[in-house]
């Protein structure tokens, strides 16, 4: 049921969830997905050197019982028989070689496709000279073909086929392919498609057992990662080499093709499921390249090798010879011998090794995907960046972690670019949003609070107009700069009138506070307040009044984050209490009205206001809420401080001494600061002496009693920095001085 108080919270939390840089986050992963969908290039090819990744770091052991082994018509054959190709008579003697040798199946990874011109009446048909009875007796002499068909015969022999681009070959010739069944549907969309296919001669594809297609289209780096199970010509299908051989070994007298409704999902060569993508391709798990498989052509046909290689084995008769150009490129090789990749796709399919891109990848990807998406636009603008980057980093390592896992151990393809990419995006994205969205508030904050004076000032101008010009006068002052903690992270909670009421709620108390003590407010900086003392009213107790201020401020702002704690949970609003860090200093400054003719501030320039800016940007560094510069501690001898540090701050050349102010006269008369100071003072000074293991017993000794004051992160700094300097101590001009690199 909708309710009138339904309607307002539903609007808050839409404005929260378009907010902050969130509509940007939500923008970015919509066109990541839509990227996805549409899969160019630069991303399919990103997934397929990730899984190439994988492979380098685990490549696929070769088996030492190999299941396929290669003649190679390798540089030493060549130069024994002479160039390519040779008279068939030679290839007859190597089928028979290898069939007596016992091998279960033989596979020509070449393909034949003219009658062979070395035939005795081929070779003699134009040699001049001859009488016409050596004619009659060449030409009733066996072809060189006849004699390699009766070698194919008496052979379990698949012949070699390649797909072509073009048409126009004879198309009256005989396709043969082995009868594939289909289940569940029809391949022929889905598989790789060629017009065409370069064949044997009509004598030795009628002679073969099985032909099998031995092309292999790598992907558009050059590398081979799937090779086709099976192609067509749009209306045959034609298996491929391995799986052909496979068929012809296992006796089977068909295969069998299966369909899902995303696509092919895997081909049967009984007893095996031979896993592939939709589009009918084994994904190749690669092995290094394996001298051990391969036979040299030229001992198998002089018959001088050993039999047991072969026997039981599938043999592949191709080549590594460079002259003949079948080099390959794998995941894992840069150069392989093009036969060797059936060879290797055999023994993933008998070793039940393949690799697989399992059907509901894209879904798990998806849901990553958006996940890491949604968690960096839900956390970024809440807990802010770097927060978040932690968890942008644990959930990039868990991602990886979850697919070298699954590719490890089960040989399943899951990928992590596309959602590691999206939630980096996301994440990049999100955090300029949120950047933007803090500089945009702080720039309404300035707008709405930048001509403020306190009253006193407005007094003394309506009593005296010809305050009203341009310029100043040197004065001693006290300057203070206060500035909310993880503003980024609050500011993001609120829209722009929820953030105002914040900031005023919170302004309203520290500028009453500032003007108790006799401060004037010099302006607003969106979530930081800097003030003055000693002018334009004379204050001779300038640095005590600041201390002060600065006391209960801090002190001021325990009711302020109560009264919003109630109200965030009175309207279901969000609540993160404000923190703060001041700065103060004292010493020369240039007072007085700066500006334009046209537009004038009553404001202060000098370095001691520099100065007091830096201190409360190092308050947060020290661990410690209010941070004083030297004069202004001088000033103020009644009230519990400890010397902290010499730095050399960003903007300056010489070193100033920084002070922490821990409270007020009473508080530094107590027994407890008094132990405390004398236990830092101890610390301190064997810091400066380089007594480092002097100092860490001081430390520890100060450590228990700077806990109740809230020192931890000071004595944590010290802690880390004594380590580093008795592990590397610094050298013998060291002052004691820390450079300060930030503001």
């Amino acid at each position: 049921m909708i309710t009138k108080l339904s309607i307002p919270l539903a609007r808050k939390a839409l404005i929260a969830l378009l907010s902050g840089g969130r509509l940007l986050g939500l923008a970015a992963m919509v066109l990541m997905l839509v990227v996805r969908v549409i899969d160019p290039s630069p991303l399919r090819i990103a997934r397929a050197r990730l899984f190439d990744f994988y492979q380098v770091m685990k490549p696929r052991e070769t088996p030492s019982e190999r299941p396929a082994m290669i003649v190679d018509i390798d540089e030493a054959s060549l130069a024994e028989f002479g160039q390519w190709p040779w008279p068939r008579t030679l290839l007859a003697r190597l089928v028979d070689n290898l069939t007596a040798a016992g091998a279960a199946g033989i596979g020509f990874d070449i393909v034949f496709a003219e009658p062979d011109r070395l035939s005795p009446a081929a070779l003699f048909k134009d040699v001049q000279g001859l009488d016409e009875e050596s004619r009659k007796r060449l030409a009733a002499l066996p072809s060189n073909d006849a004699i390699f068909a009766a070698a194919l015969r008496r052979g379990r022999v698949v012949v070699g086929s390649a797909g072509v681009a073009e048409t126009g070959r004879d198309q009256s010739r005989l396709k043969r392919a082995p009868t594939v069944a289909l289940i569940g549907g029809k391949p022929q969309p889905w598989l790789e498609f060629y017009p065409d296919l370069l064949r044997n001669i009509e004598e030795l594809d009628s002679a073969a057992a099985g032909w099998g297609v031995f092309s292999v289209t790598p992907e558009s780096d050059g590398v081979v990662r799937r090779v086709p199970a099976a192609v067509t010509d749009g209306g045959q299908i034609y298996p491929a080499m391995a799986l052909e051989l496979l068929r012809l070994a296992t006796g089977n007298e068909s295969l069998g093709v299966k369909m899902t409704r995303d696509g092919i999902s895997g081909i049967i060569v009984k007893p095996n499921l031979v896993a592939t993508d939709a589009h009918g391709r084994i994904w190749l798990y690669a092995s290094r390249h394996d001298p051990g498989k391969y036979l040299s052509a030229a001992s198998v046909i002089r018959g001088e090798f050993d039999p047991g290689k072969v026997e039981g084995r599938l043999v592949l008769v191709g080549t590594s010879a460079a002259g003949l150009q079948d080099v390959r490129t794998t995941a894992v090789e840069a150069h392989i011998p093009g036969v060797e990749l059936h060879a290797q796709i055999i023994e993933t399919i008998l070793g039940n090794l393949q690799l697989a891109n399992p059907a509901d990848a894209p879904a798990v990807e998806w849901v990553a995907a958006m996940a890491g998406a949604l968690l960096m636009i839900g956390l970024v603008p809440w807990i802010g960046a770097r927060w978040t980057l932690l968890l942008l980093i644990s959930a990039v390592g868990g991602l990886t972690a979850f697919s070298w896992h699954e590719f490890s151990t089960n040989r399943l393809l899951y990928d992590t670019v596309f959602p590691v990419s999206t939630t980096v995006l996301v994440f990049i994205v999100t955090t300029y949003g949120a950047y933007a969205r803090e500089e945009s508030s702080k720039r309404r904050v300035r707008s709405a609070f930048g001509r403020y004076m306190s009253p006193v000032m407005v007094e003394r101008l309506a009593a005296d107009p010809s305050l009203l010009k341009l310029g100043g006068e040197k004065r001693d002052m006290t300057l203070l700069f206060c500035d909310v903690r993880g503003f980024t992270s609050i500011s993001e909670q609120y829209d722009a009138e929820g953030l105002t009421h914040l900031i005023n709620r919170f302004l309203t108390p520290m500028t009453d506070l500032i003007l108790r003590n006799r401060g004037t407010i010099d302006k607003y900086m969106g979530d930081c307040i800097m003030a003055f003392w000693n002018a334009p009213l004379d204050d001779p107790a300038h640095a005590e009044n600041a201390c002060r201020a600065a006391l209960q401020m801090v002190a001021g702002l325990g009711p302020v984050n109560d009264a919003l704690e109630a109200e965030a949970h009175q309207t279901g609003g969000p609540f993160t209490p404000i923190r703060i860090g001041i700065g103060l200093n004292s010493g020369p400054t240039v007072v007085g009205n700066m500006g334009s003719d046209q537009r004038f501030d009553y404001s202060v320039l000098g370095d001691t206001v520099n100065l007091a800016s830096r201190l409360e940007g190092q308050s947060k560094t020290y661990g410690v809420t209010i941070l004083l510069g030297d004069d202004c501690a001088k000033q103020a001898p009644g009230f519990a401080i400890l010397p902290l540090d010499l730095i050399r701050v960003k903007g300056k050349s010489q070193a100033v001494a920084i002070h922490a102010l821990i409270g007020d006269e009473s508080v530094a008369r107590g027994a407890e600061f008094t132990d405390l100071a004398a236990l830092h003072a101890d610390f301190i000074a064997s810091y400066r002496a380089r007594s480092w293991s002097a100092a860490r017993a001081a430390l520890d000794k100060a450590r228990a009693g700077g806990q109740a004051w809230g020192l931890n992160a000071l004595y944590d700094l010290y802690a880390a920095r004594l380590a580093a300097y008795e592990a590397d101590p610094p050298g013998p001009d060291w002052d004691g001085v820390f450079v300060a690199l930030g503001k």
